[in-house]
C-alpha cells in the first residue's frame, strides 16, 4: 500500500489516493479464486479443479478483478489511514482511479473530525425546574394502593358511572347480528371508555334483570366494515356492582406497605415520588443546558457524520431488539414503519448527538479538562456492574478513545452546569405596569 497524495477539502474531508501493488493485488485474487473455484467449470477440468491460469485465460484476466478490489480495499485503506494518523467520523466515499494486473489506485474521501468552537458557556441563563410535592400528590399515589385493596360489592340500585354492570350483550346490523359484537356475564366499569361511544352512557341507570336496546353508531375511524354504521345492541344487566375502598389508616398502611403507620407510609411515598421529580427536574435542567450550549456553537457539521450517527442508531436499536428475542422488521411493520421513517426518525436524534458531543468537546479543550486513568477505571467497574458482565469484557468490547471523549463531555456538561445563572425573576410592579400597557393598547 502507498499513499499517493493526501489533500484537505472542504466540509472537514480529506481526500486520499491509495495505491495496491501488483503484489498486494494478486495476493488478494488468488484468495478470492480459492474462494470461488470449487464452482468453476473448465472444459478438460473436473469441477473446481481448473488452474488460476486456465479460469483466466477462458473469462479474461479480469475475471477476479472487482472481487479482488472488495478484499484488499479495507486492508489498504485502514493502513492508509493509520500511516496518515487519520481518525475518520463517517464512511468514506470510494473512487476506483485505475486498476489493471500491476494492482490499482483508489480515491477515499475521509470525513474528519470537524473544528468545534463555542462562543459562551460559561455564565448560561437556564432555568431550574422546581420540585415539589403537594398533599395531594401523596393521595393520588395512594390511590393505586387503595384501588387494589377496594372490593367490588353487589347492590339493588341503579348503575351510575364509576359502577360496575355484569351483562350480556350482541349487537345487530340491519336487524342481523355481526361477528366480534356478542358477550356473555361481561364486566363493564361505568366510564372508563372501553366500549363504542355512547355504549357506557346507555347503560347508566338500568339495574339488574333490566334489558334494553341501545342505538350505536360507530364512529367513522372504527374498523372498516362498521365505521359509521348504525347498530343495535340487545343489553340485559345481571348484576350492578359499586367499589368499596377500605378506610385509609394505619392497619391498611399494614397491609399494603411494610409501614406500621400511615404517616410513615405517606411520608416513604413522597420521598420517593420527590426523588423521581428531581431525576426529571434533572433531565430537563440538563437538556435545557445542552440546548442553550448548541445555540452557542461554531461549527459546520458534516452531513456525512449526521448519516453516520443515524445508520449506527438504528443498528443498535435492531441489535438491541434482536437480544430480547424481537425481530426488528416485524417491529417496523407493527409500527407501521419503514426502514426509511426508521431512519430520518434516527437522524433527528443522530443531528443532536453530534452536534452535543462537539460543543462538549469544544468545552473539554477549551478548559483543558482531562481524564485520568482512575477515571477511567472507575467508568469500567460502572459499566460491569450495570451489565452484569466482567471488567475485563468491558474493556473488549469498548474503544478507550471513544469512553475517554464521553468521560470528558460529561466533566465539561457538570463545569457549564456548575456556572449557570437563574433567569431574572420579574419584579411584581414591573407585571403590573406590563398588564397596564397592554390594556390601554388594547383600547387604541
Amino acid at each position: 500500500m502507498n499513499i499517493k497524495s493526501n489533500e484537505k477539502k472542504e466540509n472537514s474531508a480529506i481526500e486520499l489516493v491509495i495505491e495496491v501493488s501488483a503484489a498486494e493485488f494478486d495476493a488478494a485474487i488468488n484468495k478470492v479464486y480459492n474462494r470461488q473455484k470449487k464452482n468453476i467449470m473448465i472444459p478438460g477440468f473436473r469441477k473446481g479443479k481448473a488452474p488460476r491460469k486456465m479460469v483466466e485465460k477462458m473469462y479474461g484476466e479480469q475475471v477476479f478483478f472487482e472481487d479482488a478490489v472488495e478484499e484488499a480495499y479495507p486492508a489498504a485503506y485502514d493502513a492508509a489511514l493509520k500511516e496518515a494518523g487519520i481518525v475518520p467520523v463517517a464512511y468514506p466515499k470510494l473512487e476506483i482511479v485505475e486498476i489493471g494486473k500491476d494492482g490499482f489506485t483508489f480515491k477515499a474521501l475521509v470525513t474528519v473530525q470537524p473544528e468545534a468552537s463555542v462562543k459562551e458557556y460559561k455564565g448560561l441563563v437556564v432555568a431550574k425546574p422546581e420540585v415539589k410535592v403537594t398533599a395531594a400528590d401523596i393521595k393520588a399515589e395512594l390511590k393505586p394502593y387503595i384501588d387494589r385493596a377496594s372490593r367490588l360489592v353487589s347492590v339493588e340500585r341503579k348503575a351510575k358511572k364509576g359502577d360496575v354492570a355484569v351483562i350480556d350483550f350482541e349487537g345487530f346490523k340491519d336487524g342481523v347480528a355481526f361477528e366480534g359484537g356478542k358477550g356473555e356475564n361481561y364486566s363493564l366499569e361505568l366510564g372508563s371508555g372501553n366500549f363504542v361511544p355512547g355504549f357506557e352512557d346507555q347503560i347508566i341507570g338500568m339495574k339488574a334483570g333490566e334489558e334494553k336496546d341501545l342505538d350505536i353508531t360507530f364512529p367513522e375511524d372504527y374498523t372498516p366494515d362498521l365505521a359509521g354504521v348504525p347498530v343495535v345492541f340487545k343489553v340485559k344487566v345481571h348484576e350492578v356492582k359499586e367499589r368499596q375502598e377500605p378506610t385509609v389508616d394505619d392497619e391498611f398502611a399494614k397491609d399494603v406497605s411494610e409501614f406500621d403507620t400511615l404517616d410513615e407510609f405517606k411520608k416513604d411515598l413522597g420521598e420517593k415520588l420527590k426523588a423521581r421529580r428531581q431525576e426529571q427536574a434533572e433531565r430537563e435542567y440538563e437538556t435545557a443546558v445542552v440546548d442553550a450550549l448548541l445555540e452557542n456553537l461554531v461549527c459546520d457539521v458534516p452531513e456525512a457524520m449526521v448519516e453516520y450517527r443515524a445508520d449506527k442508531m438504528v443498528e443498535e436499536q435492531a441489535a438491541r431488539m434482536q437480544n430480547s428475542g424481537l425481530n426488528y422488521q416485524d417491529y417496523l411493520k407493527y409500527m407501521g414503519l419503514s426502514m426509511a421513517d426508521a431512519r430520518a426518525q434516527a437522524k433527528t436524534a443522530a443531528d443532536r448527538a453530534v452536534r452535543t458531543a462537539l460543543v462538549l468537546g469544544a468545552v473539554a479543550k477549551a478548559e483543558g479538562i482531562e481524564v485520568s486513568q482512575e477515571e477511567l477505571d472507575a467508568e469500567v467497574k460502572r459499566l460491569a456492574e450495570r451489565f452484569n458482565i466482567t471488567e475485563e469484557q468491558v474493556r473488549e468490547v469498548t474503544n478507550v478513545d471513544d469512553m475517554t471523549q464521553d468521560l470528558a463531555c460529561k466533566k465539561a456538561l457538570e463545569l457549564v452546569k456548575s456556572s449557570t445563572k437563574k433567569p431574572a425573576k420579574k419584579s411584581k410592579k414591573k407585571d403590573e405596569e406590563a398588564e397596564v400597557e397592554t390594556e390601554a393598547q388594547t383600547e387604541e
